[in-house]
């Protein structure tokens, strides 16, 4: 079989003979004389589009065939148009060449290896084996920018054994047969079969997402091309609706952020400092009062479980509490020192339609009831 993509991968059209069709798990597996889909491998996902108007859902490589998982049958001995979805196939291009030029750069500026390598529908991820700060980061990002705005070509050989033996290339392993050589001079030489654009240039830009530490190096997120465009337009978009919500201009938007959250903070801390009072005026007026069922609305789990505490150790018997609405449900707090509540939690849940638990002398949780149903169920209790 002739693969057409490790000599052309801006081939898009192509006639090919149908060889076999067999019904495969996932659908037709067919087989071609020739073929442009690229199937999945090298860490590189596997193309898609049609033949012969038939939808081409997976392609794999099995003992050394490409096999073609299509959503119906062809028939054997049949030629057949193939058409690649281009969108797809450019992405992928844009995406395996920006991690050839990250990969590259990072060895040769940090001396780190690519030892893990993912291409997803959303971001594509590049482990390295050395840990790396932000400014390290910052400096990859920028130097892979500036390699591809020079828009270098980018050259693929098939070296003679002895070449190869002579020549400096990443993931250097024992390969079977002829090794192919993906080269973008100045920044990266490696054993590769994938798709790759036909200058640097095409990548367009890269854009590093994030940088997280992983088991002895770091895992970076980042995004080539076109897709990096458009993460980076909805990015503006988004910080755009932020500078109209806060009030600040587009670039200042951090600062207006954290005005709001300084400002939500005193809010907190005076909605707190309220509710304590609150808290203890009704710990005051169910002073010595025995078993409690009281229900205050607009609380937080937290301020319930304050509101518990402080009744609890006034009335001098089991305290529960309710915050909540009729038609919406009600989130309860209970506790009872030296007590078990488990009991009655598990009871309160069957009859209420709730759902929650905890220790014996505090039980916390929710039920879909009505004020009036809570209260009938406490009757007697």
């Amino acid at each position: 079989m002739e693969k057409l993509y490790e000599k052309d991968p801006y081939l898009t059209r192509f006639s090919a003979q149908v060889l076999a069709c067999a019904q495969g798990k996932k659908g037709w597996d067919v087989t071609l004389d020739q073929t442009a889909f690229y199937p999945e491998g090298g860490g590189q996902p596997y193309d898609l589009g049609t033949l012969g108007g038939v939808q081409v859902l997976e392609v794999h490589e099995r003992e050394g065939r490409v096999v073609h998982t299509c959503s119906a049958p062809l028939e054997p001995g049949a030629q057949v148009e193939g058409q690649l979805d281009w969108r797809r196939r450019f992405d992928l291009m844009q995406h395996h060449s920006g991690e050839h030029i990250v990969s590259g750069l990072a060895h040769g500026m940090y001396g780190c290896d690519n030892v893990g390598f993912h291409m997803g529908s959303d971001v594509i991820t590049i482990d390295l084996n050395v840990e790396l700060s932000q400014e390290q980061v910052e400096a990859l990002e920028a130097a892979a920018n500036r390699y591809i705005w020079e828009d270098h070509p980018v050259q693929v050989s098939y070296p003679s054994p002895r070449k190869l033996e002579a020549l400096e290339y990443r993931s250097k392993k024992a390969i079977e047969g002829q090794v192919r050589i993906v080269s973008f001079p100045g920044a990266d030489t490696c054993a590769c079969c994938g798709t790759h654009v036909s200058s640097s240039g095409q990548v367009g830009l890269v854009k590093l997402l994030s940088c997280q530490k992983f088991r002895s190096g770091v895992r970076i997120e980042l995004v080539c091309g076109g897709r990096a465009f458009r993460t980076l337009s909805q990015a503006w978009e988004q910080n755009r609706l932020v500078s109209n919500l806060t009030s600040a201009k587009v670039m200042e938007t951090a600062a207006g952020v954290e005005r709001l959250l300084e400002e939500t903070q005193a809010l907190k801390s005076r909605i707190h400092a309220m509710e304590e009072e609150r808290f203890a005026a009704l710990a005051l007026q169910y002073r010595g009062a025995g078993d409690t069922v009281l229900f205050e609305p607009g609380l937080s789990p937290d301020g319930l479980r304050r509101l518990t505490g402080a009744v609890q150790e006034a009335c001098g018997g089991r305290c529960v509490c309710f915050s909540g609405a009729d038609g919406q449900g009600y989130k309860y707090a209970a506790g009872l020192p030296g007590g078990d509540l488990l009991p009655l939690a598990k009871e309160l849940n069957q009859a209420l339609c709730g759902r929650g638990g905890g220790k014996p002398e505090f039980v916390q949780g929710s039920v879909s009831a009505s004020q009036a149903e809570i209260l009938a169920f406490f009757q007697g209790r």
